[in-house]
């Protein structure tokens, strides 16, 4: 078994709704697995109202961002009209790996709440630690080769969309 990281210590001073909402999350990620999926579950929640659920579908859905934190943000994007997800609280079976912690900072959610860790992920063959590895490499150090080219030729989108009076901000 791996160490648990000490930097951020489980918190025992939730609420009755914080454990009703993470009890769902949790059970979506049990239910998940008897439908092909993976072993997580997420409920993204605004004003004590549930917005959306998400499970992880990766292998069902040949994709491989179809984590229950991504679901469920797509879900509750498409729910809203919105790309902004403000204060909202995603309560996650699972630590967020590094692609749904950076969606979840893009969507602009207020409050994370996991249960399991991702060095629990890590016993059960999910280990993200890689990846968290390679942004401290250089890019010719990654395992994924990395090239840069054609930069002045592309920088005219971002020429046109800097100009772009009428541009929504994300």
């Amino acid at each position: 078994m791996s160490t648990i990281d000490k930097s951020l210590q489980e918190t025992f001073d939730y609420s009755a709704e914080d454990a009703k909402f993470m009890q769902l999350a949790i059970r979506l990620s049990v239910d998940n697995i008897d439908t092909g999926g993976g072993p997580f579950g997420a409920v993204i929640v605004r004003d004590g109202e549930i917005v959306a659920t998400g499970a992880n579908r990766v292998v069902p859905n040949s994709d491989p961002t179809a984590h229950a934190e991504v679901v469920a943000i797509r879900n509750a994007c498409a729910k809203l009209g919105t790309f902004q997800l403000t204060g909202c609280t995603i309560y996650s079976s699972c630590e967020p790996c590094p692609m749904c912690l950076s969606a979840l900072y893009w969507a602009g959610v207020n409050r994370i709440c996991y249960a399991n860790t991702k060095d629990d992920a890590k016993v059960i063959n999910f280990d993200d630690s890689f990846i968290y590895d390679q942004f401290d490499l250089k890019y010719a150090e990654r395992s994924i080769k990395c090239e840069h080219f054609m930069r002045a030729d592309a920088q005219c989108a971002f020429q046109k969309w800097d100009a772009k009076e009428d541009k929504v901000e994300y």
